[in-house]
Parts: C-alpha cells; structure tokens; sequence
C-alpha cells in the first residue's frame, strides 16, 4: 500500500466547468477517472483526502464525497475508515468461470433443467452516468432496462440486470422473455449478433434485496458478472449485472470442465 497524496506545494489546479450542466460532483469523478486512467495513481495507492480535493476542484465536500461514493460503487477505489480513500485493486478475471456461465438459457436446457425466468422490470429510462459509460452513450439516452430472476428446479439460482440502447430495438421493450432467450429475440426479431465482449467477475455477499430474491441469507456469498457486449461492428449493445448463487457457479464449472467442448462466447444468457 503506498502514499502517494501530494506536498501541498506540489497540488496542482483542476478546472470545474461551473456553467456546464453536467453536474459538479460528476466533473469531478470524470477528472478523478481520468487521472487514474493516466497512472497519477496506481492500484494500492492512497488518493488525496476530501479537504485537499475540494481546494484543488474548489467545490464543497459533499460535492466530492458524492464523487467519490460513486466510484467506491464502481469498484474503483475503496474507501478504508480513518485511513483514507484507496485505488482498488484490479478485478480477477476467470475466463473458465465465464465461458461456464455462457448461454445461460441453452445449457441449463441442454441439462435437462429448463430454467425459468421471472421478468421484474422491462422499464424505458435514461441511461444515467454509470450505465451510459459503460454503453457510450449520453446519460440522457433512452434504454431498455430488464431486470429477471432466473431459476432452475423451482430454486433461484441468477439475478440479472441488463441494460440496452433502445434506438438498437425499440420492440424490445415488448418482447416476452418469459419463455426467451434475450439474445435469441435480439438476432431473430432486431438482426444483432455479439461480436464480442469483456467480463469481470467477483466474489461478493448478498445484499438485503438480493438475498429476498434468491431466497438466501443476507451476506451470502455471490458472484457478481459484470460484462459490455458489442455488435460485430465495435457498437455497445448490452451493459450487464448479475449475480450468481456460488454454489451454482460451481457446479456449473466442472460441467463445463468435464465437457470440455464449448467453445467460448460473449454472451450473456
């Protein structure tokens, strides 16, 4: 763990555009980001307290507690009680992991355990700031939110959130998914086809919503999948969160591991 927060006399300005309308605290994440992303701080390093960056944003604390609260959320830093706040470590990739959870819908058929799907929101909203990075688009940019509890046996197994451009297909918004596959729906009724993808996944415990919903203690242990796919011409065409019983996760990797013949995919079904 290293200190890397600056001698004062080495603190540097950082422009805040006060007529925009993108709000403060939102520059101000941006800013930080794009720091990180030029390597001022590394994975470990401490970051500046609150008070040194509301001289250098000269913007009020609560404006920079919200900036920071949001990449805390992100999972681009940590904040650590009376030590301060702290680049987070990269996310462990597991590529096995991944291609196992793959075509959720097909292998759980191919078992011979058709999942069930219970759609709780297929909701047009605004993209947001978080979800319009991951999917390139404006926060203001219409999308289709679909949130689905998936289960196999009776028992839920997956708690899925996934969120799409709706200019991609508007009659998405219609679409049963009960009964299909969204990928499926996507290539049939809108002609797209995943052209590839990065994921990342996580250990993590349940939240009190998420353990209502899998039926699980809270504080269980979760995997949490966080994936963008794109079209085969580069576009975003999916920005998608889910979270896996562990137990599940697992037996569907020595599946995987003892059949040993499914090529790996992108998509997130």
């Amino acid at each position: 763990m290293r200190d890397t927060v600056r001698k004062p006399g080495l603190r540097r300005r950082h422009e805040i555009d006060r007529h925009s309308p993108v709000p403060l605290y939102a520059q101000v994440r941006r800013s930080l980001e794009a720091r990180l992303s030029a390597g001022e701080w590394r994975a470990g390093d401490r970051i500046p307290g609150e008070s040194d960056l509301c001289r250098e944003y000269r913007v009020s604390r609560p404006v920079v507690r919200q900036a920071l609260a949001e990449l805390a959320s992100e999972g681009v830093v940590v904040r650590r009680k009376g030590l301060g706040t702290f680049v987070a470590e990269p996310k462990v990739v597991s590529r096995s992991l991944v291609h196992s959870l793959v075509g959720f819908y097909q292998d759980m058929e191919r078992s011979g355990l058709p999942p069930e799907t219970r759609v709780l929101e297929q909701s047009l909203r605004p993209a947001g700031e978080k979800v319009g990075k991951r999917l390139g688009l404006d926060a203001l940019t219409p999308v289709i939110k679909i949130v689905r509890l998936r289960s196999v046996a009776g028992h839920p197994v997956v708690l899925v959130t996934s969120y799409l451009p709706y200019a991609l297909c508007p009659s998405l918004i219609q679409a049963d998914l009960r009964r299909q596959s969204l990928y499926a729906f996507l290539d049939q009724e809108c002609g797209l086809r995943v052209g590839g993808g990065r994921r990342e996944i996580e250990a993590v415990l349940a939240t009190e919503e998420e353990a209502r919903l899998l039926e699980i203690d809270r504080g269980a242990p979760l995997l949490r999948l966080e994936s963008v796919s794109y079209l085969e011409d580069g576009r975003p065409m999916e920005y998608f969160n889910g979270v896996f019983l562990s137990r599940f996760v697992v037996e569907l990797g020595r599946q995987a591991a003892a059949e040993d013949a499914v090529p790996m995919r992108v998509a997130t079904e």
